[in-house]
């Protein structure tokens, strides 16, 4: 049986109405549903591939730079980057496959010990920690509060991973290099009470 025309037309405008109600409700929908995704995405566990392989079957060693202002304001900072670097790729070694490392204690003797290795070409420092891959990253800035501002939280740290290749032609330039920028809180207006 054919459904009346009054039938239909009363069908007709409850769609109408339903494709009005979403509609107008599509911006409150969206704006719900938009940081769900977000934390989703931030907070959810994935595989990340890779970027560099070329650790497998070679020894090496990680160095951390900071310009001296940073290690004035932060001492530490460059041994626990160093120990951190190597404790994550040590727990990777499986993956990695590498054939042997140099513990981040004697790096920081070795550059304790010579002052001037800043100065060196990567060869040369790669040849006295005897690796073949060297691991270097370099702290551009470093901060947990914007400049004059004590009350506010407004962290930034930025730099550079490259590695080396000591046992390839190219000895002192970069087999692989990348920027690095991290900033915390990721909103703005949280000082030390609020967190």
């Amino acid at each position: 049986p054919c459904p009346s025309p009054a039938s239909r037309l009363r069908l007709i405008a409850a769609c109408v109405l339903l494709a009005a109600a979403l509609c107008g409700a599509g911006c409150n929908i969206v704006g719900f549903a938009g940081p769900m995704i977000e934390n989703y995405r931030r907070s959810s566990t994935k595989t990340i591939q890779a970027e560099y392989a070329g650790l497998k079957g070679k020894n090496w060693a990680v160095v951390v730079q900071a310009d001296r202002s940073i290690q004035a304001e932060y001492p530490q900072l460059v041994a626990f980057l160093t120990g951190k670097i190597c404790e994550r790729l040590v727990a990777e070694q499986p993956k990695i496959a590498a054939s042997g490392m140099v513990p981040p204690e004697r790096v920081l003797r070795y550059q304790f010990d010579h002052p001037s290795w800043p100065s060196m070409p990567y060869s040369e420092l790669a040849k006295a920690l005897q690796v073949n891959r060297l691991i270097v990253v370099e702290v551009f800035e470093y901060r947990l509060n914007e400049p004059g501002n004590q009350y506010l939280w407004s962290g930034l740290a930025s730099g550079t991973v490259g590695v080396v290749e000591a046992d390839t032609f190219l000895q002192d330039e970069f087999a692989f290099q990348k920027p690095v920028r991290v900033r915390f809180p990721d909103d703005e207006g949280f000082g030390p009470a609020d967190m």
